[in-house]
C-alpha cells in the first residue's frame, strides 16, 4: 500500500482535482433522496406545500395558532404577517427566511394541526372535552392554552422532526384551501421544480464522473509510464549477476503484468476507494436527519460486510503472492518455447513442450480458480445482506409509519441512503479483491528498485584516460556472486596500444568471462583490471565502456535498418564511416544485393539474416564505433575460413593503434596475434606467440595440431599463414 499512494505523489495536484469533483458527485448523490423523499410526502402527501409557515392564513387560522404562543412567539408572530383587508386573510411578508421561521413555528403549529383535528373528532364545537380531561387539563386555567400546547409538544416530541412537519404542512394546506388557493396548481408547479433540480443533479453527476474517470485514468497511465520508465533505467544498469538474479521471464512480467496491475488499482482507488469514504459519511449523517430509531440496522450491515470480508482475505491473500510466481512461470515456459521454436520442431518435441506449457498454465489455473471461486461468494453475499437490510428497513419502517412516527418518504430516502452506505462498502470490498494482488505487484516492482547495483561508479570516479589503452590483469581472479569457487585463477598480463591479445582454450575455460571483466560486466573478486594506469573500478562506466568496442559471441541485432545498427554504438557516424565500417566487416557486398541496401528492414533480434550476416554486421557496429579497445568474443565462428581471413587483413589497418582482444576457437584466426593467452579450467596454462606456444605449451600444441594439417602446421611456425 505503502508503494501504490507513494506513486501518486508526483500527482498531488490531479489528486486534489479527483477529490473535489468526488465531494460535488457525493453532494448530487446525497441530494437525491433528499429529493424523492420531497417528492413523495411535500408534492404527492401535502400537495406541494413546503413549509410549515403558511403563506396565507385566514383569520380564523391565525388567531388559532397565535393562541397557542408565549408573548414572545406572539409578538414575532405579528410582525411576519400583514392583513389584507381586500382577500380577508394574513400574508406572510417575506419568504427570504422560510426555513427559519419553520424551524422556529413548526412545533405550535403542529400542535394547532392536533388541536383542531381533535376538535373535529369530538363535537364539532372545540376541543373534545374528554380527551383534555384524560391529559389533566384545568379547562377553567388561564394558561389553559399554553398547559394545553405541552401536553401536546409532549406528545408529538416522540414522532421526530419530519412528523412534525408534515403536521404543520398539513396545517398549511388547509388554511390555503380556505383561502382558495389552488391547490392543484400549486402541487404541479412543486413536483415540475423539484424534478427539474433532480435532473440537473444527475446531470451534474454524470459530467463530474466523466471528469473524474477521465483525470484517474490520466493519473494511472501517468504512474504506469514512470514505474515502466524507473524499471527500465533500473534494469538497464544491471549488471550480470542481477539479470541472473531477477531472471529475463520475471523482469518482463515485473515490467507489464504488474505495472498494469497498479494500474488498474491506482484507477479504481481514485474513482471509487475515494468516493466510498465520502459517500458513506455522508449517507449516515443524512440517516441522522429522519430521527427513524432505525441506525442499528446500519450499523449490523455494515458489521456483516466487514466481517464477510475479512474471512474472505484471509482465505484468498496468501494465494496472491502465489499467483503472480506462476504467472511468471508460465511466461518463462512461453518464451523458452517460442524462442526455441526451431530445436523443438527438429527434435519433434512439440508434444512434450506441449505438456510443459500446460502444466504451468494449468497450475495457473488452478490458484485462479480458486481465487476467483473465494472472490464469487463474495458478491452474492453481499447482494444478499443488501437486500436483507432493505427488507428489514421496510419491515421496521412499516411499523413507524402505521404509528404516524415516520413518513413513506422518509422511509424511501432511508431506504436508499442505507444501500448508498452499503454500496460504498461494497466498493472497499471491490477493492479487498484487487488490492493484495496490487500489493503483491507493487512489492515486487519495488524489489527491482530497491536492489543494489553491483557495478556502480566509485564516489571519486574519474573518466578514461584516451590517450593511454594499455590494458593490464594484475593477478585477477573471479567467481560469480553465487559461486563458490573461482572460476578464472591469478589471471596476469599486459595488453599494449598496437598488439592483439588472442585468448583461446577448451570450451568452459573462462575465454568470454575474462573480456567480460574489461567493460565490467562483472567486477573482479581478487587483483585489479588497470585501462590507461587506472583501475576500472576508479573509472566512470560510460567512459570506460565508451572506449570499448564490444562484439559478443552471439550476434544481437535491433529491429530497425541495416544503417541503424551498424551507427548503434556511434550516434553520430556518417554515412562514410558507416560504409567503410561495413566494407571492412566484409558486409557491403550482400548489404549492396539488397533492394533498399543500407535502409533495408532488419527484423526484431535480426530474424530477416543469416548468422554470419548477423555476425558481419555485429562487427561493423564496434568497427564504426572507432574505439581504443576492441574486444572480439569468438566473433569469427560463424564465419567461413575465405570471410575470416579477409576481414582480419581489412581490419588491420584500422586497429595498428588500437589494443585488441580476440576470443577465438580456432588457431588459424589467432595465428599473428601478438600474443596468445592459453586457459585451461580458469588458469593460464601458456602466453606468448604461436611459435613460443607451440614449443613451450603442450595445451596449446595439441589445439594447434588438432586444427592444423601437417604442412600448415610446419608453414605456421615457419611464419607464414597458409590457412
Amino acid at each position: 500500500m505503502k508503494q501504490i499512494f507513494g506513486n501518486l505523489k508526483k500527482y498531488w495536484y490531479a489528486v486534489l482535482i479527483i477529490i473535489l469533483l468526488l465531494l460535488v458527485q457525493a453532494f448530487c448523490d446525497l441530494s437525491l433522496p433528499d429529493y424523492t423523499s420531497n417528492i413523495i410526502d411535500v408534492g404527492i402527501s401535502n400537495s406541494g406545500v413546503e413549509h410549515g409557515v403558511p403563506e396565507y392564513l385566514t383569520e380564523e387560522g391565525y388567531m388559532t395558532v397565535a393562541s397557542f404562543m408565549t408573548e414572545e412567539e406572539l409578538k414575532e408572530w405579528k410582525e411576519i404577517y400583514t392583513f389584507e383587508e381586500k382577500n380577508k386573510r394574513y400574508e406572510l411578508k417575506e419568504t427570504d427566511s422560510w426555513q427559519e421561521l419553520d424551524e422556529r413555528f413548526n412545533s405550535v403549529i403542529a400542535v394547532a394541526f392536533m388541536m383542531t383535528s381533535q376538535s373535529q373528532s369530538g363535537d364539532g364545537n372545540g376541543p373534545d372535552m374528554a380527551k383534555m380531561a384524560e391529559y389533566g387539563i384545568d379547562m377553567n386555567s388561564p394558561t389553559l392554552m399554553l398547559d394545553i400546547r405541552k401536553v401536546f409538544e409532549k406528545e408529538i416530541s416522540t414522532l421526530g422532526d419530519s412528523m412534525i412537519s408534515s403536521m404543520s404542512k398539513q396545517f398549511a394546506k388547509a388554511q390555503y384551501e380556505a383561502c382558495h388557493i389552488d391547490i392543484d396548481k400549486l402541487q404541479t408547479n412543486y413536483l415540475w421544480r423539484t424534478g427539474g433540480k433532480m435532473l440537473a443533479m444527475a446531470l451534474l453527476m454524470a459530467i463530474v464522473a466523466i471528469l473524474v474517470g477521465y483525470f484517474a485514468s490520466r493519473v494511472a497511465a501517468g504512474v504506469g509510464r514512470d514505474l515502466r520508465g524507473k524499471i527500465y533505467k533500473k534494469v538497464i544498469g544491471f549488471s550480470n549477476a542481477e539479470l541472473d538474479k531477477f531472471s529475463t521471464a520475471s523482469l518482463i512480467t515485473r515490467s507489464t503484468n504488474d505495472v498494469q496491475q497498479i494500474q488498474q488499482v491506482t484507477v479504481f482507488m481514485l474513482r471509487m476507494v475515494m468516493y466510498a469514504p465520502i459517500l458513506a459519511i455522508g449517507g449516515i449523517i443524512n440517516i441522522q436527519r429522519y430521527n427513524s430509531g432505525m441506525s442499528w440496522i446500519i450499523v449490523l450491515a455494515i458489521a456483516a460486510v466487514l466481517c464477510l470480508i475479512v474471512i474472505l482475505m484471509a482465505v484468498a491473500m496468501p494465494k496472491f503472492k502465489i499467483m503472480q510466481d506462476k504467472v511468471d512461470r508460465v511466461n518463462l515456459v512461453s518464451r523458452e518455447i517460442l524462442t526455441g521454436l526451431p530445436v523443438i520442431r527438429a527434435f519433434s518435441r512439440e508434444r512434450r513442450e506441449e505438456e510443459r506449457f500446460d502444466a504451468a498454465n494449468s497450475d495457473l489455473t488452478r490458484n485462479m480458480l480458486f481465487v476467483n471461486r473465494c472472490m464469487s461468494i463474495m458478491m452474492p453475499a453481499l447482494m444478499f445482506i443488501m437486500n436483507g437490510v432493505s427488507v428489514l428497513i421496510v419491515w421496521v419502517g412499516s411499523k413507524r409509519i402505521d404509528s404516524g412516527v415516520m413518513g413513506v418518504g422518509a422511509l424511501t430516502a432511508f431506504i436508499t441512503y442505507a444501500i448508498l452506505i452499503i454500496m460504498s462498502f461494497l466498493m472497499l470490498t471491490a477493492i479487498s479483491i484487487m488490492l493484495p494482488r496490487a500489493a503483491v505487484a507493487a512489492n515486487r516492482i519495488q524489489e527491482i528498485l530497491d536492489s543494489e547495483d553491483i557495478i556502480v561508479d566509485a564516489t571519486d570516479a574519474k573518466k578514461a584516460n584516451q590517450e593511454d589503452a594499455t590494458v593490464v590483469f594484475d593477478h585477477v581472479c573471479f567467481k560469480y556472486p553465487d559461486g563458490e569457487e573461482n572460476v578464472l585463477q591469478d589471471i596476469d598480463f599486459v595488453a599494449k596500444p598496437g598488439q592483439t591479445t588472442a585468448i583461446i582454450g577448451s570450451t568452459g575455460a573462462g575465454k568470454s568471462t575474462l573480456v567480460k571483466l574489461i567493460p565490467r560486466f562483472f567486477d573482479v573478486s581478487e587483483g585489479s583490471i588497470s585501462v590507461g594506469g587506472t583501475d576500472i573500478r576508479n573509472l566512470t562506466i560510460d567512459s570506460l565502456r565508451g572506449e570499448i568496442g564490444y562484439v559478443p559471441q552471439k550476434g544481437i541485432l535491433f529491429s530497425g535498418d541495416i544503417k541503424s545498427n551498424i551507427a548503434y554504438g556511434a550516434g553520430d557516424a556518417t554515412r562514410e564511416q558507416i560504409e567503410e565500417a561495413a566494407d571492412i566487416a566484409q558486409a557491403r557486398e550482400f548489404i549492396e544485393d539488397k533492394e533498399d541496401k543500407y535502409d533495408s528492414h532488419i527484423a526484431q533480434g535480426g530474424t530477416n539474416v543469416s548468422g554470419g550476416q548477423k555476425q558481419r554486421l555485429s562487427i561493423a557496429r564496434a568497427i564504426a564505433r572507432n574505439p581504443k579497445i576492441y574486444i572480439f568474443d569468438d566473433s569469427f565462428s560463424a564465419l567461413d575460413f575465405k570471410t575470416d581471413t579477409a576481414l582480419r587483413k581489412a581490419l588491420e589497418p584500422k586497429i595498428k593503434d588500437a589494443t585488441v582482444f580476440i576470443v577465438a576457437q580456432r588457431v588459424s584466426t589467432i595465428l599473428n596475434a601478438d600474443q596468445i593467452i592459453v586457459l585451461e579450467d580458469g588458469q593460464m596454462v601458456g602466453k606468448g606467440t604461436h611459435r613460443e606456444l607451440v614449443e613451450n605449451c603442450e595445451n596449446y600444441r595439441q589445439i594447434a595440431e588438432s586444427q592444423l594439417s601437417e604442412a600448415e602446421f610446419a608453414a605456421s611456425i615457419a611464419g607464414k599463414e597458409e590457412c
